[in-house]
């Protein structure tokens, strides 16, 4: 059950995280003050899915690891704690800034501050997940490296 759950969840988390992030590029880019309202006021909703899938991961992947030494689930530990801080600290409080930034019309300075940040750090969270799975798929023998083929 867990090796069914693990990777459902991993990969909701991304593409979650994933969809925040190209939704807030492409809305600043449309010049559409409206579309950035919208997407900035959408994405705390969406913040419960995240956080869950988020908790799944980490937990079932916590547990599917248990001791093991082998260096690709050392690797995926060791991302966990980075992706886990990042999200609770920089990308959950980002998201809530900025519905209250946009949802008051305040796009000034404070405002393109947070976006930047946020950004950097969904970019940060994005790699860190991909690297995740792709590591997660090679586990299950799914992903061949070109010198494995």
């Amino acid at each position: 059950m867990l090796t069914r759950i693990h990777p459902i969840a991993g990969v909701i988390g991304l593409l979650t995280i994933l969809t925040f992030w190209v939704s807030t590029v492409l809305s600043e880019l449309s010049g559409s003050k409206d579309a950035v309202v919208a997407v900035k006021q959408a994405v705390p909703w969406a913040l419960p899915v995240l956080v869950l899938a988020l908790a799944a991961t980490g937990g079932t992947g916590f547990r599917l690891a248990g001791n093991s030494t082998l260096p690709l689930v050392v690797a995926k530990k060791r991302r966990m704690p980075i992706i886990a801080a990042n999200g609770l600290l920089v990308l959950i409080p980002s998201a809530i800034v900025l519905a209250v930034l946009a949802g008051r019309d305040r796009f000034g300075p404070l405002f393109y501050g947070v976006q930047a940040l946020e950004l950097v750090a969904g970019a940060v969270n994005i790699v860190l997940m991909s690297l995740n799975v792709r590591d997660g798929l090679r586990l299950a023998g799914r992903y061949r490296t070109p010198e494995q083929a």
